[in-house]
């Protein structure tokens, strides 16, 4: 019998590369995990968390203004970019040592430094071999560049957290899910904010109504969006950046951010000279059961580019540590994976858009209502709540829920229940509504459009 130094070797210290060892090390097995930078991974460092903390920033002027409406006269209220910066920084270590702590408590060995794979069966870090009956590839995603000139004067959501100034004019590219929220914080915190987009529709990998009701709600809130319109080139100025469009503007920017991709990180993994199978961009090509085509090798989370959210790579780290070493039964659930954009405002779906549910040929129903949200009766500001349900009108079981709001994930995460669940439009109807909330439209909504 062959003998390994450790049951599971994991590269990535990201949210499913920890939780994967985690669960690995609590059903008995030896793992070890390698990790060249801060624990965590893109959620803890230069995603989720520090995103969510910037938007909560973004939001207050808006709450300042609003109070007026209801009587307070609030006095002038000035922001401070370094000591959010400050602030986040503090947050972000702090769960950075949560991360290691809970994988010392499991009884898993870290390493610090970077991976790369030999062979089947084993990993060098540091200069140093260890042999693994399992090796986990966990490493995640990186940010893309657009490929034209002067894409070097550019950023990208790595580095925007650690900007040590705030940009006094930026042009924010891209119009999926990090660009909207990116330029989104930017505004709401007082930059200047341009988003420039060569699609016709925002966030177009959700429902196309969310797209559409979020972009001129965005509007509504300063941010000016460049639609069909492509950057043609960046130029390096005295003042910061001269930014060309294909329609022959310039835009003067001090920061320009690309949101423009990601890609899985594979590169100087040893992985193609391992053997393993990669796709054209890079990920892990790998089965039902997480495993690649060399059955030892594993790969979970954004690497394998297949649902890149952090709990849906959570998910897929618990379902292989029980595969590997427990019982296994766990699954992840990828076509009911709720999700949120914090843009301002919010988006957040669950389940099929209409227009997947149609062009799998489902004969549908459709439930969509815009309101003005109660607070803003008397805070006086244009902004349109969207809620929308997608229903199979043969079997009446509600395929999709989607909204473009305040709080749009807090409400949405609720519903992804019902879904999981299999709820009906008529068990929709039958529920009884807290009034007066927002969320209650999901379940007052009776004609379809």
């Amino acid at each position: 019998m062959t003998t390994y130094d450790f049951d599971l070797f994991t590269i990535g210290g990201g949210s499913g590369g920890v939780r994967a060892s985690r669960f690995a090390a609590n059903l008995g097995a030896r793992v070890a995990l390698a990790e060249g930078a801060q624990m965590g991974g893109t959620c803890v460092n230069v995603g989720c968390i520090p995103k969510k903390l910037m938007s909560m920033a973004a939001h207050f002027h808006e709450d300042f203004e609003d109070a007026v409406g209801f009587g307070w006269q609030p006095g002038h209220a000035t922001f401070d970019w370094p000591t959010l910066i400050a602030r986040k920084d503090k947050e972000i270590a702090r769960l950075n040592a949560v991360y290691e702590t809970g994988l010392a408590k499991a009884g898993a060995t870290v390493l610090r430094g970077w991976a790369r794979v030999v062979d089947a069966h084993t990993v060098e870090v540091n200069g140093a071999r260890h042999t693994a009956k399992h090796i986990l590839i966990a490493t995640g995603g990186k940010p893309t560049r657009a490929p034209l000139p002067g894409a070097e004067l550019a950023i990208t959501s790595d580095e925007f957290f650690h900007l040590p100034v705030q940009p006094r004019c930026a042009v924010v590219y891209g119009g999926g899910y990090i660009a909207v929220e990116l330029a989104s914080i930017l505004n709401g915190l007082g930059t200047e904010t341009t988003l420039v987009y060569r699609g016709e529709r925002l966030v177009k990998e959700f429902d196309a109504d969310l797209g559409n009701h979020l972009a001129p709600e965005m509007q509504k809130k300063g941010v000016n969006l460049r639609l069909q319109t492509q950057i043609t080139r960046i130029e390096k100025t005295a003042a910061g950046c001269a930014v060309t469009l294909n329609d022959g503007t310039v835009i003067e920017a001090d920061c320009v951010l690309f949101a423009t991709g990601r890609a899985p990180n594979t590169a100087g993994l040893g992985l193609a000279e391992a053997g393993v199978k990669l796709a054209a961009n890079g990920a892990v090509a790998v089965d039902d059961t997480l495993r690649s085509n060399i059955p030892s090798i594993c790969a979970i989370g954004d690497v394998i580019d297949r649902v890149a959210l952090t709990p849906v790579a959570t998910s897929e780290g618990m379902v292989l540590a029980e595969l590997l070493f427990g019982t296994p039964g766990r699954s992840t659930n990828y076509p009911l994976v709720p999700t949120a954009v914090f843009s301002h405002p919010n988006v957040g779906s669950v389940g099929q858009s209409e227009q997947q549910a149609r062009k799998g040929g489902t004969t549908l129903r459709i439930f969509r209502s815009s309101f003005t949200p109660l607070r803003h009766t008397l805070s006086g500001r244009n902004e349109k709540t969207l809620m929308k349900i997608v229903v199979d009108a043969n079997t009446d079981r509600v395929l999709g829920v989607h909204m473009v709001g305040p709080e749009a994930g807090e409400i949405i995460q609720g519903f992804a229940v019902a879904l999981t669940c299999g709820a009906t439009k008529a068990q929709f109807d039958a529920t009884i509504g807290i009034h007066p909330t927002m969320a209650e439209e999901f379940v007052t909504m009776r004609e379809p459009v």
